[in-house]
């Protein structure tokens, strides 16, 4: 086996990869970048060497760089994880001739199947069906126009390299072509090094189902099943699990069988996932294949008890695949959700800093692929992706529940983050039904916040452990004061009922609590209803609670500021404001606070560069009308004008950082 390999890559993927390494006892060699100098892949790893820039462009995206590392440090393979250089023929063909092993396929492999429109004229020669659309690429605008008037409207503009959701847009008449066709290509070329780009017709309400083949360098290929990735943001995928609620036995088999047979007409080798789209009408189409390790193999490695990147590892070396498809046996159900640094509330918007607490999950069910720790830094030049939350079970509600229950607990602060808003995907009935497709998000979704009222009794939950919090709280400062009571004569008794009104945007708890704290046994009556609650000796006055209520245990994520009090639970976010009979009279004369929003200057939404400006200073805008580009997390960004008005100041220039809220402009309305 390999003596020592490099991982040429970042992040989460890097410390998964080298975990498998350390087991294996294979010495790994980390790359970083300026930005990412103090980050978890090069403190796991045995050596890392800098390769400058923080710009991926400079620094992962440079082959030279990354071979040149790998010669100095002695390593006789390199591993691309995925994206970057994972999908790139001309890297796989560097590394082979310096006389490394490219662990992945080979560069014949990548070209043909790693781009979209021959693996698409791959998967016709060999009697795949496939969406209808263009094959080939777009030479200019007006090609893709005419294209599109052929095949009809609405139509997907997808990059002929590469992959996650980087550079797709839906274009849905000839107006719009024209904007959407130049900004997919300036994304593509940022993502990739390649700004071609393909068409095909726009199927509205699929499932998006892929098969895991691994294939060694002698013919031999399998598959190790089906992954559903339906639930989708921005055409990149937040929640995978295996198996497909869609798929049954006969399908499964037809699917993978289509999947090796495709993998074997190109002499495909290692890993790599074949993807397909399902329509209403369960119509199966070949829509594309990744030439290298998915972010969400993890699933299939919970239900088949294999290793993706050792496997990798040994077919890369030379050894012939031990397993045969009989030998592949599928158990229980797994989920992955993706936690990523954006906003749900601000159309997914990426989001940076620093994280300054945190506490990943655990349980015997739960795996987490992580790339952070408290102290990382979350920047504007890569990917969103900070970790990966696996649950597995032996029934998908099962695995649901576990999953549901882990990111309960998932605690991160310093960067915002979607851990409630996958959270409250998992406890969406329709999830639960396992109702999918890719537009699960904006058919059930308002940005962040579900188009279903959110339960009462989770709510009365939540208004349970903010006043359990506040309660105990009052009870500290209670308890510090009897010296001071005993010195002067008085004394203040337990009382055998406490009461508190509980306010959460328009909802009103009104809670009794009686118990002995000492003995943390409560009864606990929430607008009548009655509870019967355990409170933990220890995390009570840290930011995660875990309550035993009525038998079942809940986790509970809060800040607390005052009576002021910010709950986490079941994806549900909210504050909870506590108060004493006697406070909650006062509560009701107190003034609200307003807050005033400025129409006359254009604010930044998200961290990032400024790649380019539209207006100059004198010019006429329109409401809506894109002013400022912004490029964050290799994905840019329009800021459109909040007013119609002309342009007073113009206060940012190309290639400046900027953060959320700078203003950008200044408008005479």
């Amino acid at each position: 086996m390999f003596k020592k390999i490099l991982i040429a890559n970042r992040g989460e993927i890097t410390v998964r990869i080298i975990q498998t390494c350390k087991r294996m006892g294979i010495q790994t060699v980390a790359v970083y970048s300026d930005a990412d100098a103090r980050s978890l892949h090069v403190q796991e790893a045995d050596e890392a060497v800098s390769l400058g820039s923080s710009r991926s462009s400079e620094s992962y995206l440079v082959s030279e760089k990354i071979i040149e590392a790998a010669q100095k440090t002695g390593c006789q393979a390199i591993h691309p994880g995925y994206g970057f250089l994972s999908e790139n023929a001309g890297f796989c063909e560097k590394v082979s001739l310096s006389g490394m092993v490219f662990i992945g396929p080979s560069s014949a492999a990548i070209a043909t199947l790693g781009d979209k429109i021959a693996s698409k004229a791959l998967a016709l020669k060999s009697g795949v069906p496939v969406v209808p659309g263009h094959i080939g690429m777009l030479s200019d605008l007006a090609e893709a126009e005419a294209v599109a008037e052929r095949i009809g409207f609405p139509v997907l503009l997808k990059p002929a390299a590469g992959g996650g959701g980087k550079g797709m847009r839906i274009v849905s008449c000839k107006e719009d072509m024209g904007p959407a066709f130049n900004a997919c290509r300036e994304e593509t070329q940022k993502a990739f090094g390649d700004p071609q780009l393909f068409i095909e017709r726009y199927i509205s309400n699929p499932r998006h189902i892929e098969i895991q083949i691994l294939a060694d360098r002698y013919g031999n290929v399998i598959h190790l099943g089906e992954r559903e990735c339906s639930i989708q943001r921005r055409y990149q995928k937040i929640i995978e699990e295996t198996p497909s609620p869609a798929v049954d036995p006969d399908l499964r088999q037809k699917m993978g069988a289509m999947a090796c047979n495709l993998a074997r007409e190109a002499g495909y080798s290692n890993a790599g996932t074949v993807e397909f789209i399902l329509d209403e009408d369960r119509n199966m189409y070949f829509l594309e294949m990744n030439t290298r390790l998915q972010v969400e193999h993890p699933v299939t490695e919970r239900v088949t008890g294999l290793d993706l990147v050792e496997l990798q590892l040994k077919i890369a070396y030379g050894e012939v695949l031990a397993l045969r498809q009989e030998d592949v046996s599928f158990y229980g159900s797994a989920i992955e959700a993706r936690i990523c640094a954006e906003d749900p509330a601000r159309n997914f918007l990426p989001a940076t800093g620093m994280i300054t607490r945190y506490a990943p999950p655990r349980g015997r069910s739960i795996r987490v692929d992580s790339g952070i720790v408290a102290g990382s830094v979350v920047s504007v030049y890569y990917d969103s992706l900070l970790s990966k939350v696996i649950s597995w079970g032996q029934t998908r509600e099962i695995a649901r529940m576990a999953l549901i229950d882990a990111l309960n607990g998932y605690h991160i602060e310093g960067v915002i983050t979607n851990v409630d808003f996958v959270n409250l995907i998992l406890n969406h009935p329709a999830f639960a039904a396992a109702e999918l497709s890719t537009r699960f998000i904006e058919t059930h979704f308002d940005n962040d916040k579900t188009k279903l009222l959110p339960s009462n009794e989770r709510l009365s939950l939540m208004a349970i452990a903010t006043t359990l919090v506040y309660h105990n709280r009052q009870k500290l400062i209670r308890d510090s004061l009897k010296p001071m009571a005993a010195h002067v004569g008085g004394a203040t008794k337990p009382r055998d009922w406490y009461h508190y009104m509980v306010k959460s945007e328009g909802d009103i708890f009104e809670l009794r609590l009686q118990g002995d704290p000492d003995l943390r046994n409560w009864t606990i009556w929430a607008n009548g209803n009655q509870y019967q609650v355990v409170t933990p000796e220890l995390e009570f006055y840290r930011r995660r609670i875990k309550l035993n209520v009525n038998g079942r245990y809940q986790m509970f994520r809060l800040q607390f500021r005052g009576n002021f009090i910010w709950a986490a639970f079941c994806g549900i976010t909210r504050v909870f404001e506590v108060y004493s009979p006697q406070e909650w009279e006062l509560a009701q004369f107190m003034p609200k606070i307003q807050k005033r929003v400025l129409d006359n200057v254009l604010e930044c939404p998200m961290p990032g560069l400024v790649v380019d400006i539209r207006v100059q200073k004198g010019d006429r805008v329109y409401r809506g009308q894109e002013l400022v580009i912004v490029e964050s997390m290799k994905m840019e960004s329009g800021v459109a004008s909040p007013c119609d008005g002309e342009v007073q100041d113009i206060l940012v220039e190309k290639g400046q950082a900027v953060d959320t809220g700078n203003i950008l402009m200044r408008f005479k309305l």
